[in-house]
C-alpha cells in the first residue's frame, strides 16, 4: 500500500489531515528501504553576481565534507558497512540532498545525512578539495569530455541571457576561482533556513520518524530569502547560431526555443505526448531517431524535450528534482562523426536540416490520429517505469510539491493520456510548436569554414558506404536543400577555451 501526504508549507498545495508542516512523505510500509529527498528552496538562480556556482559549491561541500560531529574520513567509514551514501544536486531553483538506506541502518544513516545539512563543519581542507574538483570539471571536463552535454548547456545559456537562469549551475571558471570558504558559510547562513527546507521521506519508515525529523530541521534559524524574478527567456527573431570552435572529429548539435507550458497546465500532458513522439529520450520510438539514425545511420541518437533533461548521456530515466518556472522546447542531436563517408560539415548541416524539417512538418501538419494513438499506447506502457524505485517516487512527490500538482505526476499521467484526443494534441502543437525562431548551437572544428558553408545556402548532401533505396535518396535531396535562413549577423563564433570562462 502506498500513501502520499504533502505537509503545509512545502508548496502551493496543502496537505491533508495528519500531514506534518514542511514535509513530503511517501509511506510504503512493506518496503525495507527508507528514502530521503531533502529539498532546499535555493538554486543557481540565487547565486550572487560574480559568485556564480556558489549554491552548487555550498551543497557539494555539505554532501562531501566534514560535520561538527564527524570528520569526512569518519563519515566515509561509517557509511561503508551500510553500503550506501548521500549526495547533493543543484539546479536552477532546487537543491536536493538524497539517499536511500535499509531500515536496519536507519538511525545511523539518518544521523549522518541530518548532520551534513544541519551542522556542517566548513573545514578548509574539505573546501579546497571540493572546489578543486569543481574547477577541474569546469576547466577540462566540461569543455573536453562531453560535447553533446556542453551543447545543451550552451543552448540554455543563449536562450536565458540576462535572466537568473543564464549561467550554468556549476558556475564559470573565474567565478568559482573567486569563491572563498567565507562565501560558502555566508550563503549557508542566509539560505539554509527553517521554512526554506522541505523534508522528504519515503518507504518503510517507522511511526513517529517523520515528526522527529521535521523537529530536527526546525532547529534551523528563521528567515526569508529574497524572491527571484521569474526568468523571461528570449525568443529569437529568426535563427540565431552559436558555433563553438574545437579541434574535434565530430559535431554536437542542440536547438530550441522558449516553451510557454509547464507541469500543471491544462495541455501539459498533450505537450509531453508531442515531445515523446518527436524524440523520446534514448528510445527507438523517437521519430527523429528513426529519420536520422535508423534510416541513415548518422549518429547514436536524436531526441526532443519539453522539460530540462540534464546529463542525458548517463541515463534513460526521466530526470527528477529539476523543477523550473521556465522550460525550452529542445532538440538534441548526438554527435555526428567525421569518420563516416563525406564532409563533416555537410553531414552536420544535413542532420540539422533533417531535424529542422521534421519540426517544421510537425508544426504545419500536426499529428494524425494513428500517431496520437501510437504515442498514447507507448507512454501508457512506458510510464510504469517512471517511478521504478522508492527514491524516484519520492523525488516525483517533491516535484509535485514544487508545482502544486495534485494529484501528482505519476498519478496523473495515465488518466491524462486516456483523456487526450487527436484534437487536443494538435491544439497543443498549434500553441507550442514552431520552427521559425530557433537558437542553434553547434560544436565543431573549422567553425569559420562551417559559417561560410552555412551562409552559402548550398545543399549539403551526404554519402553512404553502401547502396540506399531510391525513396531515401529522394528524401535526402529534399533534406540537403532545406533552407536555413541566416545572415552573418545571426552567427557567433566562440573558441572552446572561452566557453563559460566568465560571465562577461
Amino acid at each position: 500500500m502506498l500513501m502520499m501526504m504533502i505537509g503545509q508549507g512545502c508548496g502551493p498545495g496543502r496537505g491533508g489531515a495528519g500531514a506534518v508542516a514542511g514535509t513530503v512523505t511517501l509511506a510504503e510500509p512493506g518496503s525495507p528501504f527508507i528514502a530521503f529527498d531533502l529539498w532546499v528552496k535555493v538554486g543557481s538562480q540565487n547565486d550572487p553576481r560574480g559568485k556564480e556556482g556558489l549554491a552548487a559549491l555550498t551543497a557539494d561541500l555539505l554532501a562531501d565534507g566534514s560535520t561538527e560531529q564527524d570528520s569526512y574520513q569518519a563519515i566515509l567509514e561509517k557509511l561503508y558497512p551500510m553500503a550506501t551514501g548521500y549526495s547533493a544536486s543543484t539546479d536552477k531553483e532546487m537543491t536536493v540532498f538524497r539517499g536511500v538506506v535499509h531500515r536496519d541502518n536507519l538511525e545511523g544513516y539518518y544521523e549522518l545525512i541530518r548532520n551534513a545539512v544541519l551542522s556542517p563543519a566548513f573545514v578548509e581542507e574539505d573546501f579546497q578539495r571540493v572546489k578543486q574538483q569543481t574547477l577541474d570539471y569546469l576547466e577540462r571536463g566540461r569543455r573536453f569530455q562531453r560535447d553533446e552535454e556542453l551543447s545543451k548547456e550552451l543552448l540554455f545559456w543563449r536562450a536565458y541571457r540576462g535572466t537568473p537562469y543564464e549561467h550554468p549551475e556549476e558556475g564559470y571558471v573565474t567565478s568559482v576561482r573567486g569563491i572563498t570558504l567565507d562565501d560558502v558559510r555566508s550563503f549557508y547562513r542566509s539560505h539554509y533556513l527553517r521554512d526554506n527546507v522541505v523534508v522528504g521521506i519515503g518507504g518503510g519508515y517507522p511511526d513517529g520518524f517523520v515528526g522527529r525529523a521535521r523537529a530536527d530541521f526546525d532547529r534551523l534559524p528563521e528567515g526569508e530569502i529574497p524572491a527571484v524574478e521569474a526568468p523571461k527567456p528570449q525568443m529569437p527573431d529568426g535563427v540565431k547560431v552559436l558555433l563553438v570552435e574545437k579541434d574535434t572529429d565530430s559535431s554536437a548539435i542542440s536547438m530550441g526555443y522558449p516553451l510557454a507550458v509547464r507541469r500543471g497546465d491544462s495541455d501539459f500532458f498533450e505537450t509531453v505526448m508531442v515531445g515523446t513522439w518527436l524524440g523520446d529520450h534514448r528510445n527507438s520510438f523517437s521519430h527523429l531517431y528513426q529519420v536520422i539514425r535508423e534510416r541513415r545511420g548518422m549518429n547514436y541518437g536524436d531526441y526532443a524535450y519539453v522539460e530540462a533533461f540534464p546529463r542525458g548521456f548517463t541515463t534513460q530515466e526521466r530526470p527528477v528534482n529539476y523543477s523550473r518556472r521556465s522550460q525550452l522546447f529542445e532538440i538534441w542531436i548526438r554527435p555526428i562523426s567525421a569518420t563516416a563517408p563525406g564532409s563533416l560539415h555537410d553531414r552536420t548541416l544535413f542532420a540539422v536540416r533533417a531535424a529542422w524539417r521534421e519540426l517544421a512538418k510537425l508544426s504545419e501538419q500536426g499529428l494524425p490520429a494513428t500517431e496520437v494513438d501510437r504515442t498514447r499506447e507507448y507512454l501508457h506502457n512506458f510510464s510504469v517505469t517512471f517511478g521504478s524505485t522508492v527514491g524516484r517516487r519520492l523525488a516525483f512527490a517533491i516535484d509535485d510539491a514544487y508545482y502544486g500538482m495534485r494529484p501528482g505526476y505519476l498519478e496523473s499521467v495515465r488518466p491524462a493520456l486516456a483523456r487526450a484526443t487527436t484534437e487536443s494534441v494538435n491544439a497543443a502543437i498549434e500553441r507550442h510548436v514552431q520552427a521559425g525562431n530557433l537558437w542553434l548551437v553547434i560544436i565543431t572544428k573549422d567553425a569559420r569554414a562551417f559559417k561560410a558553408k552555412l551562409l552559402s545556402g548550398e545543399p549539403t548532401p551526404i554519402t553512404y558506404a553502401g547502396e540506399q533505396p531510391e525513396e531515401i535518396l529522394a528524401e535526402d535531396r529534399e533534406i540537403a536543400a532545406f533552407p536555413i535562413p541566416v545572415t552573418e549577423d545571426d552567427i557567433e563564433i566562440l573558441d572552446i577555451l572561452q566557453v563559460f570562462e566568465s560571465g562577461s
